[in-house]
């Protein structure tokens, strides 16, 4: 995963996936109460905002009433955009208000998440969103029951697997996330929070390390780097090091190792903690400048300005243990992970884009 290019000119914002479903929980039990058919619902945001929602299904019985409406992400690129979500309530259940599972919503299976096992992936602040319509919509009506929830997002499950919910051991759906009820575009805030959950569940199954790297092509070469490591201490920053770093500024983790191709090394070392184009270009005069300190000759060092891609700096130097240029360019990439992490141990591995080969360089 990475960001896409942003288009030029005002974003629109939209809505989470937990106003949507706050929405239609409000709805469900409006329809559940009056037996009648509810096509617009309004919700108060935890800012105090309120936003219509409009409902595109509505069916009920005297028992129970599903409301479905379709996200909007407004100019976010995520992959739930335009999702179909449904909430279910009925009557009964144990609590005041009981999340059921869902059909696409997924399951938390290990421990790690804001959510304990075995309830469906709806985190903290959807669920006192839809826990806040429930019990204002049974002040309004004067009724004294215990309410059941259940939030269904169609094809949940192949949206799930556009996303890291089977690293988290979130299975067979999406999550129901959001904290302000809104998704600002581009902010990749969904992403992000899978860095932090991640590294949350491996430290809660007690691992006492994780291997950070960039995505999928890197972790499989890290593996076998690393074979006795479970899936879980593997946590993927695709191009957000500085969050992942920051998140590990405050947890207990005794050590992480981080694995970078060339292209985002090279960006590190220029002090770039956010490595996708959008964001940070490599800086061939300072990287001209990291070669010349390893003790290259100028014409070598030239040679380094008239590249197009950081990864033919392979065809320069050879991507082997040894070579003075890439123990310059890892030296130069720790010290800036150093700069703004704590002191815990970590290592480094470069890894060459092209021919899927690593280098332990630390």
């Amino acid at each position: 995963m990475s960001l896409q290019p942003v288009p030029k000119g005002e974003l629109r914002w939209g809505y989470s996936t937990g106003a949507c479903a706050t929405a239609c929980t409000k709805a469900a039990m409006m329809a559940l109460l009056e037996q009648e058919d509810v096509s617009t619902v309004t919700i108060t945001l935890p800012d105090g905002e309120e936003v219509l929602f409009r409902i595109h299904h509505c069916s009920y019985t005297t028992n129970s009433a599903t409301c479905a409406t379709y996200k909007d992400s407004g100019d976010d690129p995520d992959v739930t955009n335009g999702a179909e979500i449904s909430s279910t309530v009925s009557f009964g259940g144990m609590l005041p208000v009981n999340f059921l599972p869902g059909e696409g919503v997924g399951m938390v299976t290990l421990p790690g998440l804001s959510v304990p096992v075995g309830e469906p992936a709806i985190n903290p602040v959807p669920r006192q969103m839809m826990s806040a319509v429930v019990r204002e919509i049974c002040r309004q009506y004067n009724v004294d029951s215990h309410i059941g929830v259940s939030v269904s997002v169609t094809n949940g499950a192949t949206m799930a697997e556009k996303t890291l919910n089977a690293r988290l051991g979130i299975v067979n759906g999406i999550s129901i996330l959001g904290t302000t009820g809104r998704v600002k575009p581009f902010s990749a805030a969904a992403y992000i929070a899978s860095i932090e959950q991640g590294i949350d569940v491996a430290l809660a199954n007690g691992l006492q390390t994780v291997v950070i790297n960039s995505g999928g092509r890197s972790e499989k070469l890290l593996r076998g780097l690393y074979p006795q490591l479970p899936a879980m201490a593997f946590v993927q920053y695709g191009n957000w090091i500085g969050e992942t770093l920051e998140k590990i500024n405050n947890t207990p983790l005794q050590s992480f190792t981080i694995g970078m191709m060339l292209g985002k090394a090279v960006k590190l070392a220029g002090g770039a903690l956010n490595t996708h184009s959008n964001q940070s270009s490599w800086d061939k005069e300072f990287v001209a400048g990291l070669a010349a300190t390893a003790g290259y000759p100028p014409e070598k060092c030239e040679t380094i300005r008239q590249l197009n891609m950081a990864r033919g700096l392979t065809e320069l130097f050879p991507f082997e243990s040894g070579e003075p240029f890439y123990a310059a360019l890892a030296a130069q990439c720790r010290q800036v992970i150093a700069s703004v992490l704590k002191p815990v141990s970590f290592e480094i591995v470069l890894i060459d884009a092209a021919d899927q080969h690593l280098l332990y360089v630390d």
